[in-house]
């Protein structure tokens, strides 16, 4: 059987090279503030219009890196919801995503709070309300259990399968996440940001539930981040980068957890992608601003509410062509409705039909210049 961190003697006494995380971790927290102050200087309703987006995309990607597809209407729904924001019809949530949304933001908007074990538990049964991952009945809002074996990551097909990593064995949790736990919430001088970095993998290792050990870290991770900034407001989205370096992030995770315990390489990693993460945050005010300029220069537009649903659906990053159909059966309206609308969007210059016509009719936003 494979050696793993957490069978080490000194284990879980982590150390890194201070030297060498020194620059990239300045350099991130230079960035870090940057991006805060900049976002922290735009009036109230386009600050919460980053909010909305960013936490959108933290709740959505990090599932994605699980495999799981959540609905980007019903996320953005239930984030508006729960942050008190008006965003017209809001779209049915299933109690999954509510789910989701809820652990995502206890641990980012109650920052300062203690992360306990109660807690923890809290965010699990948020992520499985029926008790069951898939198919498979798992044991809900407590620590797992070796009734069906050790808990292993693997890959493969059956009776092939190989093994990454195996956890602790289930009657070691309570003293793990207890050491964890507590340092967790007194975590001394170390960095914030190397905390995020930390509780993650840390997390991770000991890998205490049946199943959402990869989402409950990176909750943690972001409730770390929060704290290192001392803000509840989400502008960026680590899940969405490391969402986007998958590979890279899981062939860290291995490394790291069949390592030593100096884990220097995982760290400047981490650093890395947040940085990467912050990058990616100037699309997303970008996106912003160019949603604010828009309705600035159609203020005067007396669009009905099936309009300007949808012209806020393209703002958003409306997914693939826009046609009459489309429109028909997102407004629910009738198919003459949509027309006339789409028309009438067309002569007031907020929608161009696009070259292909015929049946393949389909348009798009006119957008103002800088």
């Amino acid at each position: 059987m494979a050696t793993y961190i957490h069978n080490l003697t000194d284990w879980p006494r982590f150390y890194w090279d201070h030297d060498a995380v020194l620059a990239p971790l300045a350099a991130v927290r230079h960035r870090q503030g940057r991006l805060i102050g900049r976002m922290e200087a735009l009036g109230f309703p386009l600050r919460i219009e980053a909010v909305l987006q960013s936490v959108t995309e933290e709740v959505i990607k990090s599932s994605e890196i699980e495999g799981e597809i959540l609905d980007r209407e019903q996320v953005r729904s239930s984030v508006a919801r729960r942050l008190g924001m008006d965003i017209g019809a809001l779209a049915p949530v299933d109690r999954h995503v509510d789910g989701v949304v809820e652990m995502m933001l206890d641990g980012t908007q109650d920052y300062a709070s203690p992360l306990t074990a109660e807690r923890l538990f809290g965010w699990h049964a948020a992520l499985f309300p029926t008790g069951r991952s898939g198919m498979t009945r798992i044991t809900v809002g407590a620590w797992r259990t070796d009734q069906s074996g050790p808990m292993q990551v693997v890959s493969g097909p059956v009776g092939r399968e190989r093994v990454h990593y195996q956890a602790p064995e289930a009657a070691k949790l309570p003293t793990e996440m207890n050491a964890f736990l507590t340092w967790f919430n007194a975590p001394g001088e170390t960095d914030p940001v190397l905390v995020a970095a930390l509780a993650h993998l840390w997390f991770v290792t000991i890998h205490p539930f049946d199943d959402g050990n990869g989402r409950i870290a990176r909750t943690i991770a972001d409730m770390a981040l929060a704290r290192s900034e001392q803000t509840a407001q989400r502008f960026y989205s680590m899940s969405a980068q490391i969402r986007a370096e998958r590979n890279a992030y899981y062939e860290r995770l291995e490394a790291a957890q069949k390592g030593d315990l100096d884990i220097t390489p995982w760290i400047i990693w981490f650093l890395g992608c947040l940085d990467r993460a912050f990058t990616t945050a100037e699309t997303i005010l970008g996106a912003v601003l160019q949603k604010a300029r828009f309705w600035e220069v159609h203020a005067g537009a007396a669009l009905n509410e099936r309009q300007r649903m949808m012209v806020n659906r393209l703002l958003d990053g409306f997914m693939g062509k826009l046609t009459s159909s489309k429109y028909a059966k997102l407004t629910k309206c009738s198919q003459d409705t949509a027309t006339r609308d789409i028309q009438d969007l067309i002569d007031r210059g907020i929608l161009i039909k696009d070259e292909a016509g015929g049946r393949s009719t389909s348009y798009s936003l006119c957008l103002p210049s800088a």
